[in-house]
């Protein structure tokens, strides 16, 4: 005789849509794919074992939830901060100092394919939203804050929680949830991250260009794709530069060095992203780096090149 499951069929047909959510709270919580996939494993586990005592006095959707953010928080308590290089230090601006080494112990933020969160909602705009709420440089930010400072302002801001919704699954009062979300938002300020993004001719041209520029190592093909301000960083290595002219110096000898490459196109955290592949000199592409864009109206203002072959499977590339 097969022993009963402890959650059985039921468990799984009703929590199974609510995966692909919790993966992406996971996520914004945690900063780090595998992470969030390992805590989304413990979750499912923890709630089919416990489901034979669910009594509904939430939904299963928010008992859910409970359950991952009281995973979260202890998977933080283990954990450090996930940085990008500039969160760590000012720009490098003298060209001739030599790049710092790779630093593989920095448990860097790491990005996320659009598949693995991404659903296809009928409003347009929550498709906007959903994308506007992963972008890299908020995901840095709230790595930024406590664990509860960050469970606050997710629930609140990005899910769209009500203060009681949120006091009643994290055990605070509404004023300590209010004051909470007030100090959080003083560091984030989730208004003012939404970009004005290209017209969708201009954002193909811009990406044409760009592609363009790499893959025949055109460095001065750049200089009508970046904008003057522009960051670029090189996760795992902590050196970054900020501006358009140090960028391009910067690009015209790594250019040389690895010469024409070969770009393929994806995207993470609802932002355009390449995989860049060098050519060897047998002919076979070797995986350089993940470039992850940030576009606005007035070009490319920010990108984020995650160095190495590490990413590539996880973008199935």
């Amino acid at each position: 005789m097969t022993e009963a499951k402890p959650g059985g069929e039921d468990f799984g047909r009703l929590s199974e849509p609510f995966r692909r959510e919790l993966l992406a709270y996971c996520y914004r919580m945690l900063g780090s794919v595998d992470d969030a996939e390992e805590v989304v494993q413990e979750v499912y586990l923890e709630a089919w074992r416990a489901y034979g005592g669910f009594e509904g006095r939430s939904s299963l959707r928010t008992w859910l939830y409970r359950i991952a953010t009281r995973a979260c928080f202890k998977a933080l308590e283990k954990s450090r901060r996930r940085p990008l290089p500039a969160d760590l230090s000012a720009p490098e601006t003298n060209l001739d100092t030599r790049l710092a080494a790779r630093a593989p112990e920095i448990p860097w933020l790491q990005p996320i394919p659009d598949f693995l969160f991404t659903t296809a909602p009928a409003d347009p705009a929550a498709v906007v939203v959903q994308r506007q709420t992963m972008r890299l440089a908020l995901m840095g930010a709230l790595q930024q804050l406590p664990p509860r400072q960050r469970a606050v302002l997710i629930l609140r801001e990005v899910l769209q929680w009500h203060s009681t919704e949120v006091a009643e699954l994290l055990e605070m009062t509404t004023a300590a949830v209010n004051s909470a979300l007030q100090r959080a938002r003083a560091q984030v300020p989730f208004s003012q991250d939404a970009l004005t993004e290209p017209a969708e001719p201009r954002q193909r041209a811009l990406l044409d260009r760009y592609v363009t520029a790499f893959e025949t190592a055109d460095v001065d093909q750049l200089v009508a794709v970046l904008t003057e301000d522009a960051r670029w960083e090189m996760p795992p290595i902590a050196t970054w530069f900020e501006g358009r002219d140090t960028i391009l110096a910067f690009l015209a000898g790594q250019m040389r060095t690895i010469g024409p490459a070969e770009l393929v196109a994806t995207s993470a955290n609802g932002q355009p992203a390449f995989a860049v592949y060098a050519r060897a000199h047998d002919g076979t592409r070797q995986p350089h780096a993940l470039h992850v864009l940030t576009t606005t109206a007035e070009g490319v203002s920010s990108i984020v090149a995650f160095h190495g072959s590490a990413l590539f499977p996880l973008f199935g590339l």
